[in-house]
């Protein structure tokens, strides 16, 4: 590891995001708890968790950082067809918790997951106060695909995706794209690189460009809830 790290108390605040390690790059603090009100003070800072079972929460703020905007979503043309014609439906918040279940479920090449039973239920807490939220692609009644993450003012922060179907967790990322564009956010945080993303637009921002424009989205005001997909309105588009 290529520093030291702040081990947070209960109620100490979190380092300055420039005080994150290069490497493992945005490794900033250890400790502390997943209570709503320590996830929501996190997120507002451009902070994260991500750590295994049998580590301590480790706390994370990268750079460069993945984000995409979304009015900026890219959408191919097979997608689009396989979106029109592939029998899938997309809803949101109608099933949180087996979403991030899903999330977890073992993936080729991973041992383990970082979704562990204390992350679930710590992000169910915020999905219960309207913080967190969902989208899913259902296919002949069954949960084909989705995503999770956290909205805060017109910022959303991306935590996890799965598919169990071709292309399902690349619609769930376009219905999130255009139901966050319909409701004026200006970005979503992906985290970190990922090919799969790039392809569907996400780019590189350095960590002082991504806190600027986090503190400009962070503060307007949000009424916390479920939210609805006009899946009408989508397919017009």
């Amino acid at each position: 590891m290529g520093g030291m790290i702040r081990w947070l108390q209960p109620d100490e605040p979190f380092p300055p995001a420039e005080s994150a390690l290069t490497d493992p790059n945005g490794l900033l603090a250890a400790g502390a708890d997943l209570s709503p009100q320590r996830l929501i003070d996190a997120y507002r800072h451009g902070i994260f968790p991500w750590f295994s079972d049998g580590q301590p929460i480790l706390w994370w703020n990268p750079d460069p950082r993945m984000v995409l905007a979304p009015a900026e979503v890219r959408v191919t043309r097979s997608l689009a067809k396989v979106m029109r014609n592939g029998g899938f439906s997309a809803r949101a918040d109608s099933a949180f918790r087996r979403v991030m279940q899903a999330c977890a479920e073992p993936r080729d090449g991973q041992d383990g997951t970082w979704i562990t039973g204390d992350m679930i239920d710590a992000y169910c807490a915020l999905h219960a106060r309207g913080i967190a939220h969902s989208i899913e692609v259902w296919r002949d009644g069954e949960l084909a695909g989705g995503l999770y993450g956290v909205a805060l003012g017109r910022m959303f922060y991306g935590e996890s995706m799965f598919s169990r179907a071709r292309d399902a967790s690349k619609i769930a990322l376009v219905e999130l794209a255009r139901h966050l564009a319909r409701h004026h956010f200006g970005l979503i945080d992906c985290q970190m690189h990922t090919a799969h993303l790039a392809t569907m637009g996400a780019r590189e921002m350095p960590r002082p460009a991504f806190m600027r424009k986090l503190a400009e989205l962070v503060n307007y005001p949000q009424k916390p809830g479920p939210w609805i997909l006009y899946d009408d309105a989508d397919a017009e588009q």
